[in-house]
């Protein structure tokens, strides 16, 4: 499992400096470029949650499966 992708996050968050430093753009630039980085941020922990929660899912899937298969070992009768 992926730790959260920052990647995007960061590229938001660099474009928010980079056009507060470079002294050309509104306040409103500015505004929305970190709405956006904060929105990149938000689906990314969400993007995560869901990954972990499936992992934890296969897990469980998995632990199923294999407590089957060793009752089916146990069982007794003809086997192929």
């Amino acid at each position: 499992m992926r730790a959260i992708n920052c990647r995007d996050v960061f590229l938001a968050t660099a474009a928010v400096a980079a056009l507060t430093l470079g002294g050309c753009a509104s306040h409103a630039d500015v505004e929305k470029a970190q709405a956006t980085a904060d929105q990149a941020l938000s689906t990314a922990q969400q993007a995560q949650q869901t990954a972990q929660q499936a992992q934890q899912t296969a897990t469980t899937a998995q632990q199923t499966a294999e407590q089957a298969m060793a009752a089916a070992h146990r069982a007794p009768g003809p086997r192929d």
